[in-house]
């Protein structure tokens, strides 16, 4: 696929040519660490070098309850045009992907189906919805057919060069970017089938400048809708494209999380839909051994980390903090008692964290100190201590129970044993304690910094 040239004078591509950029958004207080969706988004894509095998349960609700329910084990049931299914083959998917067995029949369903589907970085949904607009594109019509949404430009461009490889043996689909610094003439007609972009400029293509005729629209793809709802302004521009586009225009939404908001705006966008959802897996900490230890000042609880260490390095561990500084303070201090770590924090550039991340999966530093950033969404296998340097709390103070489980949840993972450590050293961190040990219903015990046998058994 040949596309249009991007100027932009803030991005640089990296080693691999991914264009990145520093996070324009992410707020940088000290206090308070805010979760970056796009970035996380994006870094997760830039470290995933192969599809998450999920043990979620897929759950399926049909518009119409009366149809039979297809799904697919191989891509050759679903009779795609060769050059199609070569590209398949050529990225290296043998088989469907949990949720491509069940949302490809349906998006490639005649007469075409809408969908609103949950589904986690990793899963191939971005590869299952390239196909679905790639078999409906009819190459000789030179005008835009597929219109697809991302986020952030860096996320229009991950899904742009998955469509360039899908498409690798399709030379006559074409890709335009509707992105910011894409500089077209005024009057000009957009000849590429296939356009992804921002909500904002794909918005003027269509209304403003007439790039697009959004009436010639056969696919509407609004990718990772939980991170376009969280950003000003796109959920509006969002529902003003979809609003000019033809009745009979596939609609097809996806979303990593399913919260209020996104079921209200995802029902907004896509009339009578299929819904694609992943039943909830219950993380659990049984496999997760729990312990406290006390200390009087940020001081002590360095002193005690040092007394850890000397067991918790046979494994490989991450060290939550609550703020930057912190992060940035404690990672100086164990390189200076000449330890191997490797600090991960959000104000780092996306393609800096990916390289922080694969230097830890390697194993080349065995002790990784961040902050929430990295709770969410990154599998190191080898992790078997979390130590929690600040007990995770809300904006409010109070404890937050879902971020604790994020994090002791890198450990323990794919059956293992793992070991969670958490550093008290106020009585308001053991109130703290004491009501996420309440919320989990599961006791924490007094870990004696002296007998560190257990830590050693857990990590041998």
């Amino acid at each position: 696929l040949s596309t249009l040239h991007l100027k932009d004078d803030k991005t640089k591509p990296d080693a691999n040519g991914a264009v990145v950029k520093a996070d324009d958004n992410v707020e940088k207080t000290e206090d308070e660490e805010k979760e970056d969706r796009a970035a996380q988004s994006l870094l997760n894509k830039l470290i995933r070098s192969n599809l998450v095998d999920t043990t979620n349960q897929v759950e399926v609700l049909q518009r119409d309850p009366t149809s039979p329910l297809y799904s697919v084990k191989s891509f050759e049931e679903l009779r795609l045009k060769p050059q199609l299914l070569q590209g398949v083959y050529a990225m290296g998917f043998n088989r469907p992907s949990k949720i491509q067995e069940n949302a490809l029949p349906m998006m490639l369903a005649e007469p075409p189906q809408n969908l609103i589907a949950q589904s986690q970085s990793g899963t191939g949904k971005t590869a299952a919805f390239v196909l679905a607009m790639l078999s409906r594109v009819e190459p000789g019509n030179k005008y835009p057919q597929c219109l697809c949404l991302s986020p952030t430009y860096e996320l229009a461009l991950q899904t742009g060069k998955v469509i360039e490889q899908m498409g690798n043996f399709y030379p006559e689909l074409k890709l335009a970017y509707a992105v910011r610094g894409n500089k077209l003439e005024r009057g000009q007609k957009i000849s590429e089938q296939i356009v992804i972009g921002t909500p904002g400029t794909v918005l003027d293509w269509c209304s403003k400048l007439k790039f697009i005729d959004p009436k010639k629209i056969k696919v509407f793809v609004l990718d990772e809708a939980d991170v376009m709802i969280a950003t000003q302004g796109h959920q509006d521009q969002s529902i003003r494209i979809q609003r000019m586009l033809p009745r009979d225009c596939q609609m097809l939404l996806f979303s990593a999380t399913f919260e209020d908001s996104v079921w209200k705006f995802a029902q907004k966008v896509v009339p009578d839909p299929n819904i694609i959802k992943l039943k909830r897996e219950e993380e659990t900490l049984d496999t997760i051994k729990q312990y406290y230890v006390l200390c009087s000042n940020r001081d002590e609880k360095f002193r005690a980390l040092c007394n850890i260490y000397g067991a918790i390095t046979i494994a490989q561990a991450m060290i939550f903090c609550h703020t930057r500084k912190t992060a940035g303070w404690l990672a100086a201090e164990l390189s200076r008692e000449g330890h191997q770590v490797a600090l991960l924090s959000g104000e780092m550039m996306v393609e800096q964290r990916a390289a922080v991340i694969e230097r830890f999966r390697e194993g080349k530093e065995k002790v990784l100190v961040t902050t929430n950033v990295c709770a969410r969404g990154i599998d190191v296998e080898q992790v078997s201590v979390v130590i929690n340097f600040d007990l995770p709390v809300d904006k409010d103070g109070n404890p937050d129970n879902e971020t604790y489980l994020h994090r002791i949840g890198r450990t323990g993972r794919f059956g293992k044993r793992g070991l969670a450590i958490n550093m008290v050293d106020s009585k308001h961190s053991m109130n703290i304690l004491n009501r996420i040990q309440e919320h989990f219903n599961k006791k924490i015990n007094k870990l004696d910094t002296d007998d560190l046998d257990e830590i050693e058994k857990i990590n041998n």
